[in-house]
């Protein structure tokens, strides 16, 4: 009988027989080395056999793990992963199909070790390099259970750990096996990531920390010990750095859905901590993709509560710093499109109270504080945004905001809003706002490209508003355009200082470019400079701004005429302080005193003229001590010290023409443009806007338009045509001949002696008188065509022509055909 079993033993396969010879008779033993080498050798000079290994392999462990034989797994275990390292013939894909299965077959187990060794093994697979392509293999219940063990709930806090690391592991392992390899299931697919990307974001969640660590994956040294946060981010960083342009979406998407899910956006630190991780680790070519979603998934929660839309806004900010130059994209306007509308939008909810437009609360109560918050955060993305283009696409961007900001005069572009005359007021803040965001830091060597007609003309127009808040932001683009050399900051703190050495202006000087410009456009600066000036609304911050856009224009764009118009600047705005006509408060008359003394005192160094600097020091030594109130020491400062009436300010504490005019002529300066007073040119701009705010415009176009709607246009009484009348019209008199060459001489005298302002403003005068002649002319011989239909009476005897429909007209029948 024994000699029967000995003889079946020895008949069995040659593999079996190695593969029993491993396994020791006491399991704690372990694998038996020599046997196992015996094998070793077995399978790589008989290939053909590893399928048939591993299968009896796969039975065995299969039984074990039934008969709860954890050692005889484990040398199992053991085994499998020696011939996987060992082999690389073309017959490993059979013998992997059974190692996968084994590996299945320990993760279903509910003992945590028998997961954590089958998922040591699966990683150890995922390492290697196969040879040979596989067509049919799966990794779905992989993933799916990986994701499983990610989100253990096991009692055991140290064995719950655990299990996470080894899903996270897992799920690397799976990662690393599938990405590079075209011929596997694409784990790239939304039903994929759906499971992976929260998983890990879940472990990263739960150790959250304020920032990412580095920009850079994590070096962590395999004996390190890695806690779960840190295995998950270099998972994570691994995850995205494999990432190709196709695959960015996929990998996003489910990231900004956990946070959606799980309410993580009005934190910001968890989303922002995310999203540093996803910008450093991703290719920097495909930075704007993620921006881009970032984006679309800001416009899809446009009616969620204002506290996610800021968080989503500062995920944005964050993205933008770190995404590098001109990563935004090619679709730049696209983006700031995107964020104005976010402004606008939060404007209207903010006055509206309401996600819908209408007045009645719902179900979400919108809080004033928190959508200003938003607004705020918005302004700040945009700046940061801008800050990472180059000067053309930012040029462009000025001008595509400035496109979108309601020009007084000037229908507005922006949707129909409910909100209101205030809430168009406040977009036109937060939209000023973001220009000056989008400007600053803004450095170009073409002042002509940087400041065209298009955006200086609009912009210049928003210094005629009576809103203070306007006018001020108005003069802080024009600081940031205009200043090149940092020279800003110098002016910060308006004084009378004996030595401007000390601020260490850098002056360089002026270019082709910078001339042009001030010949086209120096007469519309000075003229704002000065409306400012003369608003009653302007405050401290207002004059000093004022002093840092002279002084700018001093340094940055002045040659010898643009500094003779400053100084005639300078002294109009001494009369307009001294005038009483204007009736402008005490402390804006002494403002503009200390203002004035400001900027001689500044000028008159940068001229270097000794008569000039002489007379302007001796005129602010006479006001130290007899008018301290005229200097911007007394003035611009928490607590001013004003003189109750302005009356006696005369003699020796104001700047003279004269004597200004008599120290720069001989140093070869103008001295005829010099003694010619300034008087700022009044444009259709002003007679049209007639410096009103934004809401009183709107109000007063749709006041016109009404007036001028045909339902109440008057007729006015057609009077007889005859040469008389139109000479009349032409020509308001007629002098005798010598008065005629007398006037004709004085004219041409004018044009040749005159200063330019002047003459511009005379030809203003009599394009508007002759405009008016002819109007009256048109009224008078351009009628109505008669009507068929004759005329009715209106109730107070007067003749009103009716306007019949052309099918309602009866003709003769000659005229029928």
């Amino acid at each position: 009988m024994y000699g029967v079993c000995g003889c079946c033993g020895a008949l069995r396969p040659r593999y079996k027989r190695l593969v029993d010879n491993i396994f020791p008779e006491d399991p704690e033993d372990g694998l038996v080395k020599a046997n196992m080498e015996k094998l070793t050798f077995y399978a790589l000079s008989a290939p053909e056999k590893l399928d048939r290994i591993g299968a009896y392999l796969s039975e065995r462990l299969s039984r074990d793990v039934a008969r709860h034989r954890y050692g005889y797994v484990c040398i199992a275990m053991e085994a499998l992963d020696q011939l996987l390292m060992a082999c690389h013939c073309q017959s490993i894909n059979l013998f992997v199909e059974s190692f996968l299965k084994m590996v299945r077959k320990l993760l279903e187990s509910d003992k945590p070790s028998l997961q954590i060794l089958g998922t040591n093994s699966f990683v150890k697979f995922a390492n290697i390099e196969e040879d040979t392509p596989s067509y049919h293999r799966s990794y779905d219940f992989f993933v799916s259970r990986f994701s499983e063990m990610c989100h253990s709930g096991y009692e055991d806090p140290d064995i719950r750990t655990k299990i996470r690391m080894a899903g996270i592991k897992g799920l690397q392992g799976v990662v690393r096996k599938t990405v590079n390899d075209e011929l596997q299931a694409n784990i790239w697919d939304p039903q994929h990531m759906d499971k992976i990307v929260p998983s890990l974001l879940f472990n990263l969640q739960s150790g959250e920390r304020t920032e990412s660590r580095s920009p850079s994956p994590l070096q962590a040294s395999e004996k390190e010990k890695e806690s779960p946060v840190e295995l998950t981010e270099r998972c994570f960083r691994e995850l995205l750095g494999r990432a190709a342009y196709g695959n960015i979406k996929n990998a996003v998407t489910p990231v900004l859905m956990h946070l959606d899910n799980h309410s993580l956006w009005e934190g910001k630190t968890f989303a922002v901590c995310c999203f540093k991780i996803i910008m450093y680790s991703i290719q920097s070519q495909h930075s704007h993709l993620v921006i881009q979603q970032l984006l679309g998934h800001l416009d899809a929660n446009s009616k969620n509560s204002a506290t996610v839309r800021a968080g989503i806004v500062e995920v944005l900010l964050e993205a933008a710093a770190i995404a590098a130059s001109g990563s935004v994209g090619p679709t730049v306007l696209e983006v700031f499109n995107t964020l104005l509308r976010q402004l606008r939008l939060s404007v209207d909810y903010e006055l509206t109270v309401s996600y819908d437009g209408s007045t009645n609360i719902g179900t979400k109560i919108i809080k004033a504080h928190e959508e200003r918050q938003l607004q705020e955060a918005v302004i700040r993305t945009i700046g940061s945004f801008a800050n990472t283009l180059p000067t053309y696409q930012r040029s462009e961007v000025m001008l595509f905001i400035m496109g979108k900001i309601p020009v007084p005069g000037i229908h507005l572009t922006l949707p129909s809003s409910d909100s209101g005359p205030e809430g168009t007021r406040m977009i036109q803040v937060m939209l000023l706002k973001s220009l000056v965001q989008v400007t600053a830091g803004f450095q170009t060597t073409n002042i002509l490209t940087a400041l065209p007609s298009s955006f200086l003309e609009p912009l210049l127009s928003f210094s005629l508003t009576e809103d203070p808040e306007v006018r001020l932001l108005v003069l802080q683009i024009l600081l940031s355009l205009i200043d090149r050399h940092e020279n800003r900051p110098k002016f910060a703190n308006m004084s009378s200082i004996s030595d401007i050495s000390v601020l260490k202006l850098k002056v360089d000087k002026c270019s082709r470019q910078d001339n042009l410009f001030m010949k086209k456009h120096g007469q519309q600066l000075y003229r704002h400079i000065y409306l400012g000036c003369k608003e009653e609304s302007s405050g401290r911050e207002h004059y000093e701004t004022l002093f840092a856009l002279l002084g700018l224009l001093s340094v940055e764009l002045a040659n010898e005429e643009v500094v003779v118009d400053l100084i005639r600047l300078a002294l109009a705005l001494q009369d307009l302080a001294l005038s009483t006509d204007e009736a402008l408060p005490v402390y804006n008359r002494c403002a503009v005193h200390a203002l004035v003394a400001a900027y001689l005192n500044l000028i008159c160094q940068l001229t270097t003229v000794p008569a000039f600097c002489q007379h302007i020091h001796e005129v602010i030594e006479v006001r130290q001590k007899e008018s301290p109130y005229l200097l911007p020491e007394a003035v611009f400062v928490d607590s001013p010290k004003l003189h109750s009436s302005l009356d006696k300010v005369e003699g020796s504490v104001l700047f003279l023409q004269s004597k200004i005019t008599e120290s720069l002529g001989g140093s070869g300066y103008n001295t005829e443009r010099l003694a010619t007073p300034y008087v700022p040119q009044y444009t259709d701009e002003d007679r049209l806007s007639k410096r009103k705010s934004i809401g009183e415009t709107i109000s007063l176009q749709v006041e016109v338009e009404s007036r001028n709607s045909p339902e109440k246009e008057e007729r006015t009484p057609a009077e007889e045509i005859t040469f008389e009348t139109l000479k009349n019209a032409i020509v308001d008199s007629v002098g005798m001949e010598e008065q005629e060459r007398e006037r004709r001489r004085q004219v041409v005298e004018k044009f040749q002696k005159a200063p330019f302002e002047e003459i511009a403003a005379h030809c203003g005068a009599r394009a508007t008188q002759l405009q008016s002649k002819l109007n009256q002319i048109f009224e008078i011989t351009i009628r109505p065509p008669p009507s068929p239909s004759g005329t009715i009476s209106s109730g107070y005897g007067q003749s009103q022509s009716r306007s019949v429909p052309i099918y309602e007209m009866k003709f003769p029948d000659l005229c029928v055909y």
